[in-house]
Formats: structure tokens, sequence, C-alpha cells
């Protein structure tokens, strides 16, 4: 791919910037999420203009919520609710005079791993995104999957417990463990999901506690997973991915749990995704290849 693409993978908070071009990835920028949709086109053009050096042939954009590649418009929710609900593809063509793509930026990660990442030539795999909540996506026979109402990759959604209706989101966040334990710990210090899993080898009963009930979360919905799509990879992303004992936890708790319910045969591998926070940008790069060749 010759073109060189100017990208944004907007989040809650935070919006990375970059370039794709001679199959390489240039970080730019990070900028503050703004506050409403004018501020958030003037900051984009900034972008733009600052870089359009060569020039530009295209955009892609990865973004929350239920994206509608076709129709170019953001349906349910996210933690930026001016972006939805109105063709806002149309509106950033028109804002850079050039072809944008948008897709979600959970499906965009595991673009990035369909396209030069871990689930190369794979004939299905799940991407689970693994932070705040659990997002991913779906592939099949090379494909991604979005589902007849876009909601192919939620995961998160899945009900762990049917007595509470906790669903994994809640359960297999380690930004919610570390907020839980920060507050049973009330000691003044505020701990991140990292700090959990390293008391936790270290002996602290409540973080070994708190890691394990997550862990077991986690593999339970791997297990739903492999039952029900049945891919030949599940691959983990999100900052939990780099603890170098979590894949060997839940391949080993996963595979208990199929010999438990009488499906040991089930073959699968678990891998980490091979992306990391550039993921979401190198999709964002393939959805717009997959639009515009």
């Amino acid at each position: 791919m010759k073109e060189k693409l100017l990208l944004f993978d907007i989040g809650g908070s935070s919006i990375k910037c970059g370039i794709w071009e001679n199959e390489n990835l240039l970080n730019l920028d990070n900028i503050q999420t703004p506050d409403s949709w004018d501020e958030m086109k003037e900051q984009f053009l900034i972008v733009f203009n600052r870089y359009n050096d060569g020039p530009f042939s295209g955009v892609g954009i990865s973004c929350p919520g239920a994206v509608d590649t076709e129709n170019g418009v953001i349906n349910g929710i996210s933690a930026i609710p001016y972006i939805h609900r109105f063709p806002i593809k149309k509106a950033f063509e028109e804002l850079f005079g050039l072809p944008v793509s948008i897709q979600n930026d959970a499906n965009c990660a595991g673009l990035a791993e369909l396209w030069k990442g871990n689930a190369q030539g794979a004939s299905s795999a799940c991407c689970m995104i693994i932070g705040t909540g659990i997002g991913g996506a779906v592939i099949i026979d090379g494909k991604l999957h979005s589902g007849h109402n876009l909601f192919g990759g939620e995961f998160g959604y899945q009900i762990i417990d049917s007595n509470s209706s906790t669903t994994l989101s809640e359960v297999g966040s380690p930004v919610k463990m570390a907020k839980n334990y920060t507050k049973q710990k009330a000691d003044g210090t505020v701990y991140n999901g990292e700090d959990v899993f390293k008391f936790a080898e270290n002996g602290d009963e409540l973080a070994e506690k708190m890691r394990s009930k997550l862990l077991d979360a986690l593999s339970l919905g791997i297990y739903n997973l492999l039952v029900s799509i049945n891919p030949e990879k599940i691959l983990i992303g999100g900052g939990i991915s780099k603890n170098a004992s979590l894949i060997p936890e839940l391949k080993l708790r996963t595979e208990n749990l199929l010999k438990d319910k009488g499906a040991k045969e089930l073959d699968f591998e678990i891998q980490e995704c091979r992306f990391f926070s550039d993921s979401n940008l190198i999709g964002a790069a393939y959805q717009y290849v997959l639009e515009n060749t």
C-alpha cells in the first residue's frame, strides 16, 4: 500500500494521532479529547494541516460505539456523546476533503491482528481486549464479523453470574478490580491492576482473592467463546496482556472448565495480541485499505 494515511484513535479522555506510510506507523501526537464536536473538528484540522506534507491520501479513524461502516454513522453509546447518530463519516470527508473510513476501536484492534499480527493465517480468532470493560472482535475466514446489530465482539456483556446478572466487564476488568482493591484497603493509596497482580504474587491474600476472581471470570468468558464460536485462536489484548503469568493461567483455567463440562477435546490456542497501544491506529489503516482497494 503506497497511500499515506492520517490516523486518529478517539478515546474518552485522549486521542492518538499517527501516520501510516510505507507499511510503517509513525506516532505523531496525543491530544485531549475535546468537549464538543466543533472543538474536535478544529483539533483534527490542526493536526491535518501540521502534517499534510506529501500529501495524505485519506484518513482512517478508530472510535468507540457501534460503528455502521456502510452508512458512516456511530450508533450505541460511549464516553463521547457528541459523535453519535449523525452522518459523521460524511462530515469528516467534508472537513478533510479526502476519503475517510471509520471503525469501532475494538474491531480495529482485531483488524490489526488480522492484517499484521497474531491472527494472520488463522482460520478464525476472537480478540478479547481487556481494560475498563471487555471488548473485542470476531474474525472468521479472514474477515471481521460485526454481527447483525454491529454487536459482534461485545464480549463484556456476557452474564457470568445469573443470580446477580453480573457481566464479564464488571468482574473481568483489571481497572475495576484495582478500584475495588483500593476501596477495601482504604490506606490512602490508589492502586492499579498491575499493583494487585504483583501483590498477589507476593502473598497478599486480598490481592490473590481478587486476582483469582478476575482470572476465573475471564476464563469463563473464553470458555463461552470457545463453545459458541469455536475459534482457532483466542488473542488477549489490553495492558494486562503484558503480564507474563496471564496467558498460562487463563489457558489452565479454561482447559479445566472444558474438561469439567465434557468438552476437553476442543482444541484452541491462547496468545497475547502482537500490538498494544498502536493496535487501534494500525487497524484503522487496514479498515481504510479494505474500503478503498
